[in-house]
């Protein structure tokens, strides 16, 4: 990343690091497709197999992501601040701190996975299909949890498009193997949707394995000596990291979460309220890309610039960023809103769940600005490092506000299921309301753009 001086320049800068992250994004996306797609292929009990181990594992998974992603603004503005030798420190810190994190998720997955599936009630080929699932998921969580920690830190120099070319590698060999493992093809064992589980952990390990390669022997990665001097422990260093990434994590698990209670209570709707439900909010989640990319990117531009004491830059970059969030969402949604019935059409065949799909989708066109604006918001506070404010506002908009109303309107009007939707836009545009505030707080009385420097 270079300094930038003009408006032009910072918009070129967010492009720069927002394309390889969205591509990043949708490789992992479709990771996630090919698992849940090629399991259908074999039968209908391993796919609900694989997406009940799915909906157990991405609230955790995405949760705990959330800590590592801390070593972006953390180690962005070390290099602000052109401290190399600490930026090295953050990382081995972050890496330790992966290790740990391993050994916890797996001893409670070993006390605590068989009674939720038990809890769950499940058809016995789906039972053992997630738990087989999930089981082969689990060699992966390690070289998973430390890639995450490597991505963070190559984000954080701004080099944003190496992630996304070990991304595309790794694809094809995904795919490949899940249809090794899942078919038994060549030679090896049949496994099912538990294949997916397996295939995908291996192709963690080889992520990892392209990362190291390329943060020990390309520059500028190698410069930073991160895997020397590996028996430095510092629990100060790990309370740094965990002070940031815990409410960052959190944030992310309960707005996680909120989507998983809105789907249980709209369990009590009739099959073509819940089918059309779903396909909406996957036709969101997969807009829902574009502003987490731009969040991405904007964490590490905002703290890059505070370590350098640029603030005037970094509150440029916010602003702009949050912009730019919002004017994709409305052209994003728009689109949507034209092609509303056709978009449908790709989820399903009965009229009835295309005509509902296409009433949802209307509202998501006031969800996606509500959510783009939360959602960059909470990155440019993260850039300065800010974040158990945010974190209680987020957690007051998604429990206090978006599922009491949602649950209110969808239960006490007319409005049925669309109620939620409602519930959920006003939550988040909330959210975005309060952390904007935050922002203007935070940007005047601590990084006040009156005692920025222009030190490079």
């Amino acid at each position: 990343m270079n300094q930038t001086f003009t408006l032009k320049e910072k918009t070129k800068q967010i492009f720069v690091l927002l394309v390889p992250i969205l591509i990043t994004q949708l490789g992992m996306f479709s990771m996630v497709f090919f698992n849940t797609i090629m399991s259908g292929r074999y039968s209908s009990s391993d796919l609900a197999g694989v997406a009940i181990g799915t909906s157990i594992w991405s609230p955790i998974f995405t949760g705990i992501s959330g800590i590592f992603l801390a070593v972006s603004p953390i180690a962005a503005q070390r290099f602000g601040q052109k401290k190399k030798e600490e930026v090295a420190t953050v990382v081995k810190h972050g890496m330790y701190l992966s290790v740990l994190i391993t050994v916890v998720v797996i001893l409670l997955g070993i006390f605590l996975l068989i009674p939720i599936l038990n809890f769950m009630d499940l058809a016995p080929k789906v039972h053992d299909t997630a738990f087989d699932y999930l089981v082969g998921l689990s060699f992966g969580m390690l070289p998973l949890f430390l890639f995450n920690v490597l991505r963070s830190f190559i984000y954080a120099l701004g080099k944003t498009r190496v992630i996304m070319v070990i991304m595309l590698l790794s694809l094809p060999i995904n795919l490949v193997l899940n249809y090794v493992f899942i078919f038994g093809e060549f030679g090896f064992p049949e496994l099912g949707g538990a294949g997916a589980g397996y295939a995908t952990a291996i192709t963690d390990w080889i992520f990892l394995g392209m990362t190291i390669y390329i943060v020990k022997s390309k520059d500028p990665f190698s410069s930073f000596q991160i895997f020397s001097n590996l028996k430095e422990f510092s629990w100060e260093q790990c309370k740094e990291i965990l002070k940031i990434g815990v409410p960052m994590g959190l944030s992310v698990f309960f707005e996680t979460t909120v989507f998983a209670i809105v789907t249980i209570l709209l369990s009590k709707f009739n099959v073509t309220t819940i089918a059309a439900y779903q396909s909406a909010l996957n036709v969101v989640s997969f807009i829902y890309m574009i502003p987490i990319s731009i969040s991405t990117a904007l964490t590490v531009l905002v703290g890059f610039e505070v370590g350098a004491r640029r603030y005037k830059d970094a509150k440029q970059y916010s602003w702009l960023g949050i912009g730019i969030a919002v004017f994709i969402a409305i052209g994003t949604g728009l689109v949507v809103v034209a092609f509303r019935y056709q978009v449908a059409g790709l989820y399903s065949t009965e009229a009835a769940v295309i005509n509902l799909t296409a009433n949802f989708l209307i509202f998501a066109l006031f969800f996606q600005i509500s959510d783009a604006i939360q959602a960059t918001a909470q990155a440019a506070l993260r850039g300065y490092k800010d974040v158990n404010i945010a974190f209680i506002m987020t957690l007051v908009a998604y429990w206090l506000i978006c599922l009491p109303t949602g649950y209110l309107l969808a239960n006490f009007t007319n409005l049925g299921a669309r109620g939620y939707w409602i519930g959920l836009t006003i939550g988040l545009l909330a959210a975005g309301i309060a952390l904007s505030i935050r922002l203007i707080h935070i940007q005047k009385k601590r990084f006040n753009t009156l005692v920025s420097g222009t030190i490079n």
